[in-house]
C-alpha cells in the first residue's frame, strides 16, 4: 500500500479522542498548522538518526528525558532551563560512566497528549471524560473542560515553538557549557545527604577536566565545548496534529517525507499493533521511531512491527523502549532481545525504568519508587549484556523542580511527602536530586560492567 501523511485515516486508531464536538474547528485548526513553519529540520532529523546509529553500534549512550507530560500551567523558562540543566549533569556523569559520547534527546517540545487506561474518571458519582493532556482537554473535572478542544491543538504548537527556541539559546548559546555544567553537578554532590558516595566518580570527573585543560581543549580553544546538541521527542499520539506538521524536504532535494513536529517520536505501548494507525503513519516518515515494549508484546508481533517501520534495516531508524518493571524485566525483555539479535536487525535498546513500577499508593497517589526503577535499569544491562545486545540507553519521566512524587532516593521521600509538592498533570515524575542521582548510580554500573569486561579479557589473553 502506498503511504502518504494521511494514508492513517484508513485504519483503525487507537486513543485519539473521536468526540471534537466540531469538527469543522478540528479540520480548520489542523490546516492552520499545516500553513504553520516546521518546528525542526530535515538536517538536525538525520543527524540525530546518525548519532543513533552510533548507540545501536555501543559507540554512543542515549539519555532521553523529561516531562510526563507538559502543561500549559508550568510553561515557564525556569522551568524549561531546570529540566535541561538537570539532562545536561546526567549527560556529563554518564559519559564518563560509558566512556561514550551521550544523545540528549528531550521529552519536551510537543509531549502534551497520553493515552488513558480509561476513557472516563469519576468522582463522587458523577462520570466525565479523562483527562488526556493539555493539547486535547482540560485537567479541571468539568464537563467543559474535558470536552476536546480544536484550540489546544494551536496553542501546543506555539508552547513548543517557544520551547523549542529556549532550549537552542540555552544549548548553543554558552549557557550549556562542560564547565557550567561541572559546576552544577558538583553543588549536587556537595547537597546530597549520599554526597561521600558520589564523590569519588566526581573527583575523577573533575581530574579528567583538569587533564583536558593541561592539554590546551578548553572553550576557548574548542568552541563546541560551550555547546551542545538536545534534540526533541514526544509520543506521536494526535495524529491529525503530526500529519499537519509533515513535510516534504525540498531544500536536499530528496523529496522523503518528515514529521517536524520534533526530532524523534515514538509509538506508545497501547498504540502499537501492527495494521493500526500509528504503526502506518510512522512508517512513512524518516523520523527516528521509538516503539515501547512491555508485557504482552510477542516476539513475532516485534519482528513484524520492524519490517514495517524499518525494511531497509536502516541504523538509527529504531529505537526498542523496554518497559516491564524491575520484577519483569528479564522473563520480559530476554527473548525480545534474543530474537532482534537472531533476525539480525539493528536497533538501539533503551530502558524506560517508570512506567513498569508505578503503583498507588493508600492515599490515593500514583508513584514510583526511586529503587525499583534503578533496579530495572540494572536489570536491563545485565539481561542485553547476557544476550550479547548493546545496553543503548535509558528513558526517564522527570523535571529540574523539587516536586514530590517519586518515594525513596537520597532525599528519602516518603509516602506522607508525596502530598507537599505533587504538580504533575499525568503520571508522576523524578525530581532533579532524584535523576542525577540515579545517573551516578547508572553510571557506577556501567563502569562495573567494563571492569568486568576487561578483566575476562585479560584472564583470556
Amino acid at each position: 500500500m502506498t503511504w502518504t501523511p494521511n494514508s492513517w485515516r484508513d485504519r483503525p486508531a487507537k486513543h485519539i479522542p473521536e468526540d471534537y464536538p466540531d469538527l469543522d474547528a478540528l479540520a480548520a485548526a489542523e490546516a492552520r498548522l499545516a500553513e504553520s513553519p516546521p518546528l525542526v529540520f530535515a538536517g538536525e532529523v538525520d543527524r540525530l538518526k546518525q548519532r543513533l546509529g552510533q548507540v545501536a553500534a555501543g559507540e554512543a549512550f542515549l539519555l532521553q528525558g523529561g516531562d510526563c507530560a507538559e502543561s500549559f500551567k508550568e510553561f515557564s523558562a525556569d522551568n524549561i532551563r531546570d529540566t535541561l540543566r538537570v539532562l545536561l549533569q546526567m549527560a556529563v556523569v554518564l559519559t564518563y560512566g560509558a566512556s561514550k559520547p551521550v544523545v540528549k534527546v528531550g521529552r519536551l517540545a510537543g509531549q502534551f497528549g497520553k493515552p488513558r487506561s480509561s476513557p472516563v474518571e469519576t468522582i463522587d458519582g458523577v462520570t466525565l471524560p479523562s483527562y488526556r493532556g493539555d493539547n486535547i482537554n482540560g485537567m479541571d473535572f468539568t464537563p467543559e473542560a474535558r470536552m476536546p478542544d480544536p484550540d489546544r491543538l494551536i496553542r501546543s504548537y506555539a508552547q513548543s515553538a517557544s520551547t523549542l527556541n529556549l532550549v537552542r539559546a540555552f544549548s548553543q548559546g554558552g549557557y550549556a557549557s562542560l564547565d557550567n555544567v561541572h559546576k552544577w553537578m558538583l553543588g549536587f554532590v556537595d547537597r546530597s545527604p549520599l554526597g561521600e558516595k558520589y564523590a569519588a566518580m566526581a573527583d575523577k570527573i573533575t581530574d579528567a577536566l583538569d587533564f583536558m585543560k593541561a592539554c590546551g581543549v578548553t572553550p576557548q580553544s574548542v568552541p563546541q565545548m560551550a555547546q551542545v546538541e538536545v534534540y526533541t521527542s514526544h509520543e506521536a499520539l494526535l495524529l491529525g496534529y503530526e500529519q499537519a506538521l509533515t513535510r516534504r524536504d525540498e531544500a536536499s532535494g530528496s523529496g522523503k517525507w518528515y514529521d517536524t513536529s520534533a526530532h524523534m517520536l515514538w509509538i506508545g505501548h497501547r498504540t502499537r499493533q501492527v495494521d493500526h494507525a500509528h504503526v502506518e503513519f510512522c512508517r512513512g516518515v524518516q523520523n527516528p521511531i521509538g516503539m515501547k515494549c512491555g508485557p504482552g508484546l510477542e516476539v513475532d508481533e516485534l519482528l513484524r512491527i520492524l519490517d514495517v517501520l524499518n525494511p531497509e534495516d536502516e541504523a538509527g531508524r529504531i529505537t526498542l523502549i523496554s518497559r516491564f518493571g524491575a520484577e519483569g524485566v528479564e522473563e520480559g525483555l530476554a527473548p525480545l532481545a534474543r530474537a532482534v539479535k537472531a533476525s539480525g536487525r539493528t536497533v538501539v535498546w533503551s530502558c524506560d525504568p517508570m512506567h513498569g513500577n508505578t503503583l498507588k499508593t493508600e492515599s490515593g497517589f500514583k508513584t514510583r519508587p526511586v529503587d525499583h526503577i534503578l533496579t530495572e535499569v540494572r536489570g536491563f544491562i545485565d539481561v542485553l549484556n547476557a544476550e550479547g545486545c548493546v545496553p543503548g540507553g535509558v528513558h526517564f519521566e522527570m523535571t529540574g523542580q523539587n516536586v514530590t512524587e517519586c518515594i525513596g532516593g537520597a532525599q528519602a521521600i516518603s509516602e506522607s511527602d508525596l502530598s507537599s509538592r505533587y504538580h504533575t498533570h499525568c503520571d508522576p515524575r523524578l525530581n532533579g536530586e532524584q535523576a542525577l542521582e540515579l545517573a551516578f548510580l547508572i553510571a557506577e554500573k556501567l563502569v562495573a560492567v567494563k571492569e568486568a569486561a576487561g578483566s575476562d579479557f585479560r584472564k583470556a589473553g
